[in-house]
């Protein structure tokens, strides 16, 4: 039943959570027109719980919904957001009772800062650079799960033949255009959120394929994934791109974060099932395989 869970829950402890059944709240970034990530944040009315402060759109979960359904609802009420125009990429447990009450945050991205309506539950809507977020009055809930839920700028180098190689779909045919299949598939799932496997989250732009063999003679098909020819080995060539990121990112101070772009500091990640290259590869770039990135395209 709609509204059935509004209302509080109550710990032992005396302590009150508003929904009964739980609650979740939207993350929702957007790219600016820089490309660098925003985040919807809604500034609470002063009647409301912890009004005058920042946090996420989102409410009390109903008995019948799943929190990806009520945390879509919520922003669709508080923010006219229409949960077509939305991807959900994950979702994350950021506060727990011990009454077993949980709010849980959706994350999901648009693909630019959409249009909003504001209820009465806010004063203001507001897309807010990422960088920026920390600056602001915060909700005490969304202050404390914020580091967890804000995202890593990420430099992807793709291992395209590895990847390409990982599904029989005929793809040994006509290798240059299953090539620049792949590519323009994946740059239509860009820019996005991705989660990283320490659990965080990273937010990616583009993603640059090393080509070799008969790929090389694939042009970039869209500006989100530019292109590198490797001379020889593609391996050569990855191992060559991801090592000199490290030595940039160690040079500025930042071991483990790459630059790549203007000098603001980045995580480099690489996409191969190759073993010998993954050896190959500096102990601060981030693996991931290539399944991962095939995910994507469902």
């Amino acid at each position: 039943m709609r509204g059935d869970g509004d209302g509080w829950a109550k710990s032992d402890d005396g302590i009150r959570h508003w929904g009964k059944f739980g609650a979740a709240g939207l993350l929702l970034r957007a790219p600016a027109a820089d490309g660098t990530p925003t985040v919807l944040l809604q500034h609470r009315a002063q009647w409301s719980h912890q009004g005058g402060t920042w946090a996420l759109p989102g409410g009390a979960r109903d008995s019948h919904e799943s929190t990806v359904h009520a945390a879509i609802r919520e922003a669709e009420e508080e923010a006219g957001i229409p949960g077509g125009e939305l991807r959900v990429r994950a979702e994350r447990v950021t506060s727990r009772a011990s009454s077993g009450w949980s709010y849980t945050t959706v994350i999901a991205d648009a693909a630019g800062p959409l249009t909003t309506v504001p209820n009465g539950e806010s004063t203001e809507l507001r897309w807010v650079p990422e960088d920026e977020v920390s600056g602001l009055l915060l909700h005490p809930g969304f202050a404390a799960s914020w580091p967890q839920l804000r995202s890593t700028p990420v430099r992807l180098l793709l291992d395209t033949a590895n990847v390409l190689g990982s599904r029989p779909n005929g793809w040994w045919r006509d290798r240059a255009g299953a090539t620049g299949e792949l590519l323009a598939a994946l740059a239509a799932t860009l820019p996005r959120t991705i989660e990283l496997p320490d659990g965080g989250f990273g937010w990616l732009p583009r993603i640059e394929a090393v080509l070799e063999g008969q790929a090389r003679t694939v042009t970039a098909v869209d500006v989100r994934v530019p292109v590198h020819v490797a001379a020889g080995s593609g391996d050569d060539e990855l191992a060559l791109l991801a090592g000199a990121g490290t030595e940039l990112a160690m040079a500025a101070g930042g071991i483990g974060h790459p630059t790549f772009g203007g000098g603001d500091q980045h995580l480099t990640a690489v996409v191969t099932a190759d073993r010998g290259l993954r050896e190959r590869l500096p102990e601060t770039v981030v693996q991931l395989s290539p399944s991962t990135v095939l995910g994507w395209l469902d």
